[in-house]
């Protein structure tokens, strides 16, 4: 099993102008730990059950990009990119950009999106919930695209593009691994088993259901569930001492019986970098060996 550090707060005690040092500290830390995946959330305002709307947030795709220069193993995503934020090909274009540059270590984390507040906020269009799973699944097609052989037109219901040109092209192959955020059963887990490379679900009690409603969506399409990376989002809390360690490992143990592969999540108390130390010697290594 795999661990992957999201960061969703940068209301850090030093302020803003000490961010970008701490962020780069606490991502070669994470990095040389063996997290497995760093995150981003893809927000422009702080959500609600992390913090107050008004507190600190960087854009998504800037901040992956300087993660990059700061890290050599770890895959760099956001956990989840709303369709709704960016035209496709610019999309396509940041996460083939973040791929060249880290050497072969982007992923594209995508989901329909919910933010209204903040769509509403900044003056992005928020479309009806069935128009949102539209354009995910065209921007699922359309990227899939971009990353092949073809650079001829795209058509769909709201993609006009008369050529999808992508150079350079991406170091991953076939492509920057995508993952579907979500736990949606007609939908997103479909889009998951149709298009994607790997799930993120929120680790809750349906958690095992969820699973069997992927495993049959990829025996209607005919895909190979287990070729697809299974991940959970799940807070790291280990507590402000590393004491609760043990309580998560259980709690690592119990998702790997489950078919689990990976495990995403905030380290509350970061950007203490003691809180890494704790993984580095003892939590990565019993995650790895599940």
């Amino acid at each position: 099993m795999k661990l992957g550090l999201q960061i969703p707060d940068f209301t850090w005690p030093n302020g803003p102008a000490a961010l970008g040092r701490e962020l780069a500290e606490v991502a070669r830390a994470a990095d040389d730990a063996g997290f497995g995946y760093l995150a981003v959330m893809d927000h422009f305002f702080q959500i609600r059950g992390v913090g107050p709307t008004e507190n600190d947030m960087l854009e998504a795709y800037t901040t992956l990009g300087y993660l990059a220069a700061h890290t050599r193993r770890a895959k760099l995503l956001t956990v989840i990119t709303g369709v709704l934020y960016r035209q496709p090909g610019v999309l396509a274009k940041a996460v083939t950009t973040l791929d060249v540059l880290s050497g072969g270590r982007a992923m594209l984390g995508i989901g329909a999106g919910w933010n209204e507040e903040e769509s509403r906020g900044l003056g992005f269009p928020f479309p009806p919930t069935a128009e949102r799973f539209q354009m995910l699944e065209e921007t699922l097609q359309y990227v899939l695209r971009m990353w092949s052989d073809d650079d001829g037109p795209f058509s769909s219901a709201h993609i006009e593009a008369e050529r999808l040109l992508n150079v350079p092209q991406a170091l991953s192959t076939p492509h920057p691994p995508i993952m579907v955020g979500g736990s949606g059963e007609k939908k997103t887990l479909r889009f998951v088993a149709k298009y994607a490379d790997a799930c993120n679900i929120f680790d809750g009690p349906e958690l095992e259901h969820k699973l069997d409603v992927l495993r049959a969506h990829c025996e209607a399409e005919g895909r190979d569930y287990d070729e697809l990376t299974k991940t959970v989002y799940h807070p790291l809390n280990i507590g402000p001492d590393g004491k609760k360690s043990g309580k998560l490992k259980t709690e690592l143990s119990r998702l790997a019986g489950l078919g689990i592969d990976g495990v995403i999540g905030s380290v509350p108390g970061i950007p203490d970098l003691r809180l890494i130390d704790v993984f580095a010697e003892d939590v990565i290594p019993f995650a790895e060996a599940l």
